[in-house]
């Protein structure tokens, strides 16, 4: 019977939104000077964490992703620390918002108010502070780079295409 609870918990967690899909009414703003500090400061733990563990600073960009697998891999952050979790959510966060040129946003549905980085001018919406937690909070190890890629991949339709990239394409395309 434990374990399929366990199961069943491990299921949902899996299965929890790493996307923005509301049913009902959203409302999408710029973060509040509070949300920006609170998500500083998470990053500043997590980068105390890897200083401390690493000798290796969080830099805002993809090698951070590394830190963060080496950080779960170690157990340096336990399964009952949700609030280290979700700081590991925010760097993870803040390197989609600098690579994928995503945006920080305060994002309110019926469910409540999270932050989220979002797709420039859509609702389309990815939910990193939540995405490692859930998933180690039931003991799960979450490959970190898995799931950058697999997210990267859902956003990637929904953000603004460099015309210039465009143009290159075209290019190659009609030397072929």
């Amino acid at each position: 019977m434990r374990s399929l609870a366990h199961f069943l918990i491990i299921l949902c967690c899996l299965s929890a939104p790493v996307w923005a899909n509301s049913d009902g009414p959203v409302e999408i703003t710029d973060l509040n000077w509070l949300q920006n500090q609170h998500t500083e400061q998470q990053i500043k733990q997590i980068d105390e964490i890897t200083r401390t563990n690493f000798g290796e600073p969080i830099r805002g960009t993809k090698a951070d992703l590394e830190l963060l697998q080496r950080i779960i891999n170690k157990g340096l952050i336990s399964k009952e620390d949700h609030l280290a979790q979700q700081a590991l959510g925010a760097v993870l966060g803040d390197v989609m918002v600098k690579d994928m040129g995503l945006e920080w946003k305060s994002y309110k549905d019926k469910l409540g108010k999270s932050r989220a980085a979002c797709a420039p001018g859509t609702e389309q919406c990815l939910f990193p502070i939540t995405m490692l937690s859930r998933r180690m909070a039931v003991g799960i190890l979450p490959n970190v780079a898995d799931l950058y890629q697999e997210t990267s991949e859902m956003i990637k339709p929904y953000l603004p295409q460099n015309p210039y990239d465009a143009a290159v394409l075209k290019t190659q395309a009609t030397q072929d």
